[in-house]
């Protein structure tokens, strides 16, 4: 099932550590409009901007995945509204500054470990995004500069 034009899903849905514990990662109705909304407000774009595919390392968690991979429970990846990407032949500070630079309605956006970048939209479908930057990796968390 598509989300929107690019993202399915299944690939905003799949989960590693689900399928080598047969946990049941499955979003529901409200989750699975959350994920449509990820989708058509932050990932479309983002494949625009970069005129590139989006690869989504990691998208919905179920609560007990989530668990799983040591994520917090208030995490935005258990509401469906984040996603953790990265874009081949595109470094995460220049996909960010092209997120930035493009005035997305991101709720935030997050270098991790140089690595990946983490990207959610606003819990609350009518919430204004925080568009809040940020970088974590070893050196603990602060204000993307």
């Amino acid at each position: 099932m598509y989300l929107s034009k690019h993202f399915t899903l299944e690939e905003l849905t799949f989960s590693d550590a689900a399928a080598r514990h047969g946990l049941d990662n499955a979003p529901n109705e409200q989750i699975t409009e959350n994920l449509k909304r990820l989708c058509n407000h932050i990932l479309e774009p983002i494949r625009d901007i970069v005129h590139k595919p989006v690869h989504v390392t990691s998208g919905y968690r179920s609560l007990e995945v989530n668990r799983l991979v040591k994520s917090k429970d208030t995490s935005q990846h258990v509401r469906g509204c984040a996603a953790d990407i990265k874009v081949p032949g595109v470094s995460p500070d220049v996909l960010i500054k092209a997120i930035i630079g493009a005035g997305l309605p991101y709720e935030q956006v997050i270098r991790e470990f140089d690595d990946w970048v983490h990207v959610s939209v606003p819990n609350d479908p009518n919430g204004k995004p925080k568009r809040q930057a940020l970088i974590i990796d070893n050196k603990g968390t602060r204000p993307y500069t």
